[in-house]
């Protein structure tokens, strides 16, 4: 008999049985069902399952967390279940028949941006690094920044701007890439079209403000003249020209023969797409983009913007737990592209800092439950460095008054950060590592920001638990019949 054995058949028989799967896979420590009808799967049972450290559901998928030995329970699972597994593509695919109309779209979002956050991350790193080497003057360097007394230091600050400028500068092609792979369509196509949005040859998008307009130069086709400006950095034109591509390829492959659509589908698909990119859909975009960005930037620069920073602090979490939150990285990189800094980004940082310290709360107070521990303390390492959906989904949601406690700490460091106008130059790693993409000028702001989000939650979900605040599901030690933290203090 197997390790799993037992648990396995009882994860078959609470999620509805055989005949309510739709489609299975998992993950690194999860096991994700697209479920027929989902109001069948019995959550209590399931989160009874010796193996199962806690269930969540999530754009379309039931996520059972097993933990690190979740291949081994998932082969177990395929062998008593006699359901054929599918790849995590394809069970995001069948998901999507439990989803609603934003809930897709949102989900299409997701699916664009995710492939691009591994660059994005270290991009961050990179420019958050070179804030420390030209940003900083050090007092014991008399007053000077590091490239200024040291030759190889400013070499290796003007070396990583080499990779920092292809990340940001060039995420277009990233984005248009991203969305022919999403699309299913051809993806050297999306990435010469990207290419076209921030080639040499145009005017660089950062140089449009400062140019005359008898300056910008221009295709002249004698009955017409378009201005070549380039897209650098722009989001919302990558992605519509993007999606103009892949939905004309799509087509072009229905109404061409096979025998000439090697030849025909490209053309057809891609050069429509450049002169609509650079004639209509660049300049929409680009106002859509500025449109979005000022709106943000208006919040977050008024005389309200303190209220603006509790706001979004206390509801960042909720967003994640949408999937509303991928909106996010598209209008910081908007900020980003057209202020040259944001003061979005600095709030979700302190929002990751925040559900950490709540894990941190429980962490403490359930300490001897060794069985938790197993989920908490990864999913509170994760959580501080800016990846939080173990912690809210393991834990905080589970007892649900840490998740409250870490979105109150949010609100209130969000309101700090926002009252000292804290900015970022880029987005990158979150949580405390977050520190390194903040302008020099406000590492002290965010740090008393950061703080908060470390100490507020901590001491609400002490409170919130012993004041018996919030539904409290807090774990029993079967032989005495007492709660851990009870039994620990």
């Amino acid at each position: 008999m197997g390790k799993f054995q037992e648990d396995a058949k009882k994860l078959l028989e609470y999620v509805g049985g055989k005949e309510n799967i739709a489609a299975v896979s998992h993950c690194a420590t999860r096991m994700r069902f697209v479920l027929n009808d989902p109001s069948k799967a019995d959550t209590a049972a399931i989160e009874k399952i010796p193996s199962v450290k806690g269930t969540f559901t999530n754009a379309g998928q039931f996520q059972v967390i097993i933990g690190n030995e979740v291949p081994q329970f998932y082969n177990e699972f395929s062998s008593i279940s006699g359901v054929e597994g599918v790849s995590k593509e394809q069970g995001k695919a069948a998901a999507k028949q439990n989803l609603n109309p934003v809930q897709r779209a949102i989900s299409v979002l997701a699916e664009i941006f995710t492939p691009l956050i591994p660059a994005l991350v270290i991009g961050g790193l990179i420019l958050g690094f070179r804030n420390v080497l030209e940003g900083i003057p050090f007092g014991f360097l008399d007053g000077q920044k590091i490239v200024e007394v040291s030759q190889f230091w400013s070499g290796v600050n003007s070396f990583l701007w080499l990779i920092g400028e292809a990340i940001f500068q060039f995420l277009p092609v990233g984005i248009t890439w991203s969305i022919t792979k999403k699309m299913g369509t051809t993806q050297i196509l999306g990435i010469v079209l990207g290419i076209t949005l921030v080639s040499p040859q145009l005017l660089n998008a950062y140089s449009v403000a400062s140019t005359a307009t008898a300056d910008i130069p221009f295709w002249d086709f004698g009955f017409a003249q378009v201005n070549m400006i380039g897209y650098q950095a722009q989001v919302i034109p990558a992605m519509l020209a993007g999606f103009l591509l892949a939905y004309l390829e799509i087509f072009f492959r229905k109404v061409i023969p096979q025998a000439v659509s090697m030849i025909f589908v490209p053309l057809f698909a891609l050069v429509p797409t450049v002169i609509a990119a650079h004639v209509i859909l660049g300049p929409i975009g680009w106002a859509i983009g500025s449109w979005i960005s000022d709106i943000v930037n208006a919040g977050l620069t008024s005389s309200l913007n303190w209220l603006f920073g509790a706001v979004f602090g206390f509801m960042y979490a909720p967003l994640v737990i949408t999937g509303l939150h991928h909106m996010t990285n598209a209008i910081d990189l908007q900020l980003i592209a057209d202020f040259q800094s944001t003061n979005l980004w600095p709030m979700i940082a302190l929002s990751n800092i925040a559900q950490g310290s709540a894990v941190l709360a429980v962490v403490f107070m359930h300490r001897g439950n060794k069985e938790e521990e197993q989920v908490s303390i990864p999913a509170m390492i994760s959580c501080y460095l800016g990846v939080t959906e173990p912690a809210m989904f393991g834990i905080n949601l589970k007892y649900v008054y840490p998740f409250v406690a870490g979105m109150i700490g949010s609100a209130c460091a969000g309101l700090f950060s926002t009252l000292f106008d804290v900015k970022a130059i880029s987005i990158g790693v979150g949580g405390l590592p977050g520190i390194l993409s903040i302008v020099p000028q406000y590492y002290l702001a965010f740090f008393g920001a950061m703080l908060i989000a470390v100490v507020v939650p901590f001491v609400l979900t002490y409170i919130f638990r012993t004041k018996g605040i919030f539904n409290k599901l807090d774990p029993v030690d079967e032989a005495t019949g007492k709660l851990f933290v009870e039994e620990n203090q």
